[in-house]
C-alpha cells in the first residue's frame, strides 16, 4: 500500500513528545521516511526528565506505516544539527518536509509574571530554546529543502496571528517566544517562496499532549474526567489532529497558496475535511475567541 507523501522524506525536529510525535505519525502513515529528533533518548532524558523517546516516536511512525529513524539532536548545537541534515543528505538525498516544533520551555515560564519579576536566566533559556533552535535548524537543512521543488517548511506555534496579536500570552517571554516564530514563518515565507518552497506557521489548539494530560491528572481514555475541574477543556484535541493537518499540506500540490500564512489544526480541518481521532472537528481558536474569552458557559456545539 501507498500513501499520499509515499517517496517524501520529512524532519520532524522536536518529535519525543506532543505535537511533535502527532504530527511524525502521521506524516508516517501517510507513507513519509520521518526523521525524528529530540534529546530525550531510551540511553538519556532531558531536563524534562520524562519517559517519551525519540526511538518511541520512531516505533510509532514506522507502526502506522512510515519508516520512522531517530536520531539524538541538540538543535542549540549548530555541529549537531549539521551533521543531522548531513546524514539525511547521505541517506535519502532529499528533504521535502521540515517541522521545525523545537520547544523545551514547557518548566521555564512563570504565569502572568511580568518581566522583571520573571526569572531571568529561564526566559532567556526559553527564548534560546523556542527560538534560537528554529534559526538554527533552518539554516543548516533548507539549503536540502530547495533542491528539490515544492519543499513545505511548518513553523510550530501557540496561536494564530489574529489571536496573538491581540492577546497577551501568558509571560512576557512566551509571548515573545511564539509570536517570533509567527514572524519566522512570513520572513521564511517571502525567502522561500521565489525558490518553489512554502512556509507556514501552524497552531494546534488545546492539545491534549502527554504533560497537558499529566497535569489534569488524567490519560486519554480518561480526559474528559478533567471537565469538572476546566469544563472548557471539552474543546480540546489530540495531537494526531495538528499532525494530520500538516500531512494533509505537505499532499496539497497547491500547498503555496499558504505561504506566509498563520494556520490553525481546526481551521485546516474544514478545508481539507480530515477529523481529529474521535471523528470530530474542533476548531478551538475561534471557541476561545466566541466562548471561552467572552466568559460565556462552557459549549463545544457548532465548535467540534
Amino acid at each position: 500500500m501507498t500513501g499520499p507523501l509515499d517517496g517524501q522524506v520529512a524532519l520532524v525536529a522536536g518529535a519525543t513528545r506532543g505535537a511533535g510525535r502527532g504530527i511524525a505519525v502521521e506524516l508516517g502513515a501517510a507513507g513519509a521516511t520521518v526523521y525524528v529528533t529530540g534529546r530525550s533518548t531510551r540511553q538519556r532524558r532531558s531536563e524534562y526528565d520524562r519517559p517519551e523517546t525519540i526511538e518511541d516516536t520512531a516505533d510509532l511512525v514506522t507502526e502506522a506505516g512510515g519508516r520512522g529513524i531517530a536520531v539524538p539532536t541538540d538543535h542549540l548545537v549548530p555541529s549537531q544539527v549539521r551533521d543531522l541534515v548531513e546524514r539525511i543528505d547521505a541517506e535519502q538525498g532529499r528533504l521535502d518536509v521540515l517541522v521545525n516544533d523545537i520547544w523545551g520551555g514547557e518548566h521555564l515560564f512563570a504565569w502572568d509574571t511580568p518581566v522583571w519579576e520573571h526569572d531571568l536566566d529561564q526566559g532567556l533559556r526559553l527564548l534560546r530554546l523556542a527560538v534560537e533552535t528554529h534559526a538554527i535548524t533552518s539554516h543548516h537543512a533548507l539549503p536540502l529543502l530547495l533542491r528539490g521543488e515544492g519543499g513545505l517548511v511548518v513553523e510550530m506555534t501557540d496561536g494564530t496571528a489574529d489571536y496573538n496579536r491581540d492577546n497577551y500570552r501568558v509571560s512576557f517571554f512566551y509571548d515573545l517566544a511564539k509570536s517570533s516564530v509567527l514572524r519566522m514563518a512570513f520572513a521564511l515565507g517571502r525567502e522561500l517562496g521565489p525558490r518553489g518552497a512554502t512556509a507556514v506557521a501552524l497552531t494546534p489548539g488545546w492539545m491534549r499532549s502527554e504533560i497537558m494530560l499529566g497535569a489534569f491528572g488524567v490519560t486519554e481514555e480518561t480526559w474528559r474526567d478533567a471537565l469538572e475541574a476546566q469544563p472548557h477543556f471539552a474543546i480540546s484535541e489530540t495531537p494526531r489532529y495538528v499532525g494530520r493537518a500538516v500531512a494533509a499540506l505537505a499532499a496539497d500540490p497547491e500547498v503555496s497558496r499558504w505561504n506566509g500564512q498563520s494556520l490553525s489544526s481546526g481551521g485546516l480541518a474544514q478545508v481539507y475535511g480530515f477529523t481529529d481521532v474521535d471523528g470530530s472537528r474542533p476548531d478551538a481558536w475561534r471557541y476561545m475567541v466566541e466562548v471561552q474569552d467572552a466568559g460565556r458557559p462552557a459549549d463545544v456545539t457548532g465548535y467540534r
